[in-house]
């Protein structure tokens, strides 16, 4: 069964025989300055509590997870959704209607691995009204376009390693312009624990368990069941605020070892090859729209994205086939789901079915879905 995301295995934890890049190394080269944290809402938080007052706004895309605006929140801004395009960029003219001398921020974000469309148009706005860029890239920790690392492109940004790695938690927070540095106020969590604790030594087991009994899903079922306590990382328990507090604590021990383990360029080129075989094999599909006609070079994909005329009726077709990691995303605020201002949001949240191309996927196993979904 194609899981939705890397599993951690014993050969992870051990030391390889050729040398790992590691992604520290990777981020160095391409970021003026990052800062580890154990979730990315928490980062995003720390990087903006400097540059922000009570009662300022926040623009944010409609189609985002719920949780999303809870750092806002926290520091006393108001969050105001803006609607998108089909294509996720920006709706420029609801933009335009929604900002305002108030607005200390608006954010944008790299859709699964790929740039943010419309960001010329972005900084255009940013530059008139003097506030500040987010570049959310929680997708994509790895992707580069024309030499620029995603996450970097505006003055402050975020990424997810938990989205990219079999890790228990880990985010980056970039500070890509002076104003920024010299602001960063950095809160207790901000950084790497010293050690190994009580929840890295869980996840090893529960991971070790679950690979070892992969392929039956009653049983990996009742270990989600076992294993789930008041401490879990699992970024999807609970409710938006619940979700948020739970992120915020250091990043793991565990996890830095695993960066420390991992080499970029591998991880992408897997990554890329496997989202090309989706590519080729769903094709010829008349009830199936690529979101991406093409993957730019450089670009490490968190998942294959696809607009689905029936996607609940191809979620099951890809679970029979074997593929029980694809999924819809996100979960939309209600808010958002409420208000038929945001109902290309709305619509692209139920259509689009996301394809795992994580490492730890071979290639042939996505052959064989692609029979199976053949016959």
């Amino acid at each position: 069964m194609i899981s939705a995301g890397p599993s951690l295995s014993i050969r992870s934890l051990s030391r390889h025989h050729s040398s790992p890049t590691g992604v520290d190394s990777f981020l160095e080269e391409y970021s003026a300055a990052y800062t580890f944290y154990g979730a990315g809402k928490v980062a995003l938080r720390d990087g903006l509590a400097g540059l922000v007052e009570p009662g300022e706004n926040v623009l944010i895309p409609a189609y985002v997870p719920d949780a999303v605006v809870e750092p806002f929140h926290e520091l006393g801004l108001e969050s105001r959704y803006y609607r998108v395009e089909s294509s996720f960029a920006p709706n420029f003219v609801d933009v335009e209607q929604r900002i305002d001398a108030n607005t200390a921020a608006i954010m944008s974000v790299n859709y699964f691995g790929f740039p943010q469309p419309g960001l010329e148009e972005l900084h255009r706005l940013v530059d008139e009204y003097d506030c500040y860029h987010i570049d959310d890239n929680a997708h994509a920790p790895l992707s580069v376009d024309n030499g620029t690392l995603l996450g970097t492109r505006g003055h402050l940004g975020i990424t997810s390693l938990w989205k990219l790695l079999p890790v228990p938690n880990g985010a980056v927070l970039f500070q890509n312009d002076a104003e920024t540095i010299e602001n960063f106020q950095p809160s207790p969590i901000a950084g790497v624990r010293d050690g190994l604790d009580v929840s890295d030594c869980q996840f090893i087991v529960k991971s070790v368990v679950q690979n070892l009994l992969d392929g039956n899903e009653t049983i990996r079922d009742s270990l989600d069941a076992m294993f789930a306590t008041e401490d879990d990382d699992t970024p999807a328990v609970g409710g938006p605020h619940e979700r948020y507090e739970e992120g915020k604590r250091q990043m793991s021990r565990l996890t830095a070892h695993i960066l420390e383990e991992s080499t970029p360029d591998t991880i992408r080129t897997r990554r890329r090859t496997n989202y090309q075989t989706w590519q080729r094999l769903l094709a010829s599909r008349d009830d199936l729209e690529f979101v991406y006609d093409s993957l730019p070079r450089g670009i490490c994909p968190q998942a294959m994205p696809v607009r689905a005329d029936e996607p609940q009726q191809f979620l099951t077709e890809l679970q029979r086939a074997g593929a029980g990691g694809a999924y819809n995303w996100p979960r939309l605020s209600r808010s958002v789901l409420e208000d038929p201002a945001y109902e290309v949001a709305t619509r692209l949240s139920r259509e689009i079915v996301a394809l795992p191309v994580h490492q730890h996927v071979d290639a042939a196993a996505i052959e064989d879905v692609g029979t199976q979904l053949r016959r």
